[in-house]
């Protein structure tokens, strides 16, 4: 990717001098309330959320949810909407409190950090229809870019067949940014529309607790594998928090590293920062996989893994191509839905109708491989992705400018 001194230097974050333990100790807890547009948050703020999220996942894994699923944001959905009787599954049915604590924890910070922004009108219902698509390309892998780490962590080989198909997939996405693509530039609106999805999230959190008779839950199956809720809902308050205040995106961190290269990654803290957030999830995962006893390295019998090599990576590069067009990974766009973007919050309402396909559709991935249905639907994703990059290209120009700031 060719280097573009006008993003770099837009999104060059610049650290406030310290001197001292004390002086450094003052700026990294005064970061938490700096205004991403003016300053970074020091590097360490990425390390932590990386730790956070991979230690925690692997903690939910070991007291309830599914193996090697510690947190997934696809398969998490896919048990919302059967929760909520969008789909039949009686196996995949549980109101997953970690999903709300993403949106919620970002709300929170956002609005302690005086971020919360009511934004939207850039294509919300193409971005509709892309969330649906990301959802079934993690269906077929059997996971999202988040849950693809912890497998890898967890000693899952096939994972990185995925893990290809994700970088495959951000690097064809970029070629066209890079040849202009654009869904439009978003626009302030009313306050009231970017609490929906927020205040959706706290509906199901209150139907988790109060359990009506309309709410459905599994008793055999992924449903019924579940972590404590208090423990569950923390870990998603927590992770949305720190999530928001570093922007952290798997997708994004990796289109950061192809977009402004060597250069990008030496000088932008925020490069640096998301890459060692990424390093620091697969570390401290792997570590808490190791001491908790669910590392177990091979190709065969992995929890949520089977050898359909080739639609593993198609479907992760369904899913990397998507993310790059709408700006985040399936997890980024649940961050953003918190903390004001309404078009965010049309991929997340996207990937829950994505979810309830899955499932009555048959198209997801399971032990025995990837059902014809889902091959199908992969093939036409793939095409259909490649049908908006080309309708969407503005001639002449190179990155639009809503891509300038903020891909990540």
């Amino acid at each position: 990717m060719g280097n573009s001194s006008g993003i770099a230097a837009k999104d060059v974050c610049k650290i406030r001098p310290a001197t001292g333990f004390l002086g450094r100790a003052r700026n990294w807890i005064s970061s938490l309330s700096v205004s991403s547009e003016t300053a970074c948050y020091p590097k360490s703020l990425f390390i932590l959320t990386g730790a956070v999220i991979g230690i925690t996942g692997v903690i939910l894994s070991f007291y309830g949810n599914p193996a090697n699923t510690g947190l997934c944001v696809s398969c998490f959905m896919e048990n919302i909407a059967g929760s909520i009787g969008l789909h039949g599954n009686t196996r995949m049915q549980y109101l997953r409190p970690e999903i709300m604590g993403f949106v919620i924890g970002s709300f929170l910070m956002s609005l302690y950090k005086k971020e919360f922004r009511a934004t939207g009108g850039s294509s919300p219902l193409l971005r509709y229809f892309v969330g649906v698509l990301l959802i079934i390309g993690c269906a077929v892998f059997m996971g999202c870019p988040i849950k693809m780490i912890f497998r890898v962590a967890a000693g899952d080989l096939i994972a990185w067949i995925g893990a290809g198909g994700l970088v495959a997939g951000v690097y064809i996405g970029l070629k066209f940014l890079e040849r202009g693509f654009s869904l439009g530039k978003p626009n302030d609106l009313p306050a009231a529309n970017a609490l929906l999805i927020p205040l959706l999230m706290a509906l199901f959190l209150g139907a988790l607790l109060l359990k009506p008779g309309f709410i459905s839950f599994s008793s055999k199956g992924a449903g019924a594998q579940y972590a404590p809720l208090y423990i569950s809902l923390i870990a998603g308050l927590g992770i949305g928090a720190l999530a928001q205040s570093t922007g952290f995106c798997i997708t994004g961190g990796i289109s950061r590293l192809f977009l402004w290269g060597p250069r990008e990654f030496t000088f932008c803290p925020k490069t640096t920062g998301l890459a060692l957030g990424i390093g620091s999830f697969f570390l401290f995962a792997l570590v808490a996989s190791i001491l908790t006893g669910q590392f177990s390295l091979g190709w065969y019998g992995q929890p949520s893994s089977n050898d359909s090599h080739l639609w593993n990576f198609f479907g992760m590069l369904m899913v990397g191509f998507g993310s790059v067009l709408i700006k985040g990974c399936p997890f980024r766009q649940l961050i953003a839905a918190g903390q004001g973007d309404t078009d965010a919050g049309a991929t997340v309402l996207g990937m829950l109708t994505g979810a309830a396909l899955v499932q009555n559709w048959g198209l997801a991935g399971d032990a025995s491989g990837t059902p014809y249905e889902g091959k199908v639907a992969v093939l036409i994703g793939l095409c259909a992705l490649f049908v908006i990059g080309l309708l969407y290209r503005r001639r002449g120009e190179t990155f639009a400018p809503e891509f300038q700031s903020g891909l990540d």
